[in-house]
């Protein structure tokens, strides 16, 4: 176990370098709030979908589309799984504090956080599934994200969200002999890439906005922060290797369940005007505590198959 501890530390620490550098162009003002709203829109809107097709640009094969399919299943089943416990465990008075909490909880940040830990853990196949379960989170959070952060659902926002947009495209590409021409693959491949360093940068960003020790306090937050780090991974990999999930599905769903709470969290926050400051601080929060508890729910999830 110790070796995969290393190998996941190592990739998680590049990660918070990143991090680190938002944190200091922050403090030097180097970026602004409405930048880094725009940056986040740009990573949401073209960077994410480019992630998802150029990963699946590439041949057939029934066993990793039988993988895949798992992957999806149990990505939708951990979801609800997640909700469940949000909506029984998390109790907050005030609701808009509540709303935060629980969507906080639920969703991780399987994108930003974790595609980077796949691909440097597993390789092309392990970006491949974990484009899956992005699809499954863009769906969920755009479904039940949406009314629970608004309480309000759009029919447009779950067909014409970019992640659905994405894997649409990229079915097409893996199920057929078609492939992207160089023109086109390539600017892709280039955007994707971005998909480490901007994310990581946008959250240095909100992590230097924490000004008051108030907000991180609260009991509730704690609970909602430890939910979404520890108690909810740590539950949903005793449940798959129960169910005798192994090989490279439980690694990448493991690696995209560990991932602290959605960066998503503060867009959908200042979308639906709920307090923006307790998303970024959960966001920010949930990020320094996962720096350990990623690489030993990840590396121990590794050693149990």
């Amino acid at each position: 176990m110790s070796t995969e501890f290393v190998t996941v530390f190592q990739q998680v620490i590049i990660l918070f370098v990143l991090i680190f550098i938002g944190y200091v162009c922050a403090k030097k003002r180097v970026f602004t709030e409405e930048g880094i709203k725009n940056i986040t829109k740009f990573v949401l809107f073209f960077v994410t979908p480019c992630v998802i097709i150029s990963s699946f640009d590439r041949e057939y094969d029934p066993q990793k589309l039988y993988n895949l399919g798992m992957v999806t299943a149990l990505a939708v089943a951990i979801h609800i799984f997640n909700i469940v416990c949000a909506r029984l465990f998390i109790r907050e008075k005030e609701e808009n504090k509540l709303r935060v909490y629980r969507y906080g909880a639920i969703f991780s940040n399987c994108g930003y956080m974790a595609l980077p830990l796949q691909s440097a853990l597993l390789g092309s196949d392990g970006v491949f599934y974990g484009a899956a379960f992005i699809a499954v989170f863009n769906l969920f959070t755009w479904t039940y994200g949406s009314y629970e952060m608004g309480g309000t659902i759009s029919p447009k926002k779950i067909i014409f969200n970019p992640g659905i947009i994405g894997i649409c495209i990229g079915l097409i590409l893996f199920l057929t002999p078609l492939q992207l021409p160089t023109v086109i693959g390539t600017p892709v491949a280039s955007l994707a890439a971005l998909n480490t360093p901007l994310p990581m940068v946008i959250i240095g960003f909100y992590l230097s906005q924490i000004t008051s020790l108030k907000i991180i306090g609260n009991i509730q937050f704690v609970w909602s922060v430890a939910l979404r780090v520890i108690v909810l991974p740590v539950s949903v990999m005793l449940l798959l290797v129960a169910l005798h999930v192994k090989g490279i599905v439980l690694d990448v769903i493991m690696i995209a369940c560990a991932t602290p709470t959605a960066a998503n969290t503060t867009m959908f926050a200042s979308l639906f005007n709920r307090d923006g400051k307790i998303a970024a601080a959960m966001v920010s929060v949930s990020t320094v505590f996962a720096i350990i508890t990623m690489p030993l729910i990840i590396s121990w999830a590794i050693y149990l198959h």
